[in-house]
């Protein structure tokens, strides 16, 4: 699936806040339910918390992609955020993150869902990727950098 497919300039948020990792997923689970208004944002933010508790989605450098599977969902969601200021998120490198890419798929799509999230921690492996990526000033100019890396990667 390309990164296109999932992104939506709206749901690409340039310098979110968030105090923490739960209120990080609380923004997220909210701007979702705007966009999607089929799924209710408590649902899709306990279904991501519900996913942290298994362990972390911080990858490293900078970087988490939280991602679950959501009852009713008929297609993946991609939502893209730098974060500022960056927030612990348990990562396994134990750095703060200020780059995140959260992932909803349809509950029974196992495979596309494993097949997304190894495409998108792909992407967020170059750091060239990560550096442009942070450098976006709005929302609209993370979106297209965010599809132009991913369709030059």
């Amino acid at each position: 699936m390309t990164l296109e497919a999932l992104l939506s300039p709206r749901l690409s948020l340039c310098h979110l806040a968030g105090s923490s990792k739960k209120k990080l997923l609380l923004n997220i689970a909210q701007a979702i339910a705007e966009q999607y208004p089929q799924h209710d944002s408590d649902t899709i933010f306990n279904q991501l918390i519900a996913r942290e508790r298994l362990g972390s989605t911080g990858i490293g450098e900078g970087v988490a992609i939280p991602h679950c599977r959501l009852p009713g969902c008929e297609h993946p969601i991609g939502v893209i955020c730098t974060i500022e200021p960056a927030v612990d998120f348990d990562a396994i490198d134990r750095q703060p993150v200020d780059l995140l890419f959260a992932l909803l798929v349809p509950e029974d799509a196992e495979q596309q869902h494993l097949e997304t999230l190894a495409e998108i921690a792909a992407l967020f492996s170059d750091g060239l990727v990560r550096d442009k990526l942070r450098q976006a000033k709005t929302s609209d100019e993370l979106y297209a950098l965010a599809i132009d890396s991913a369709a030059a990667a």
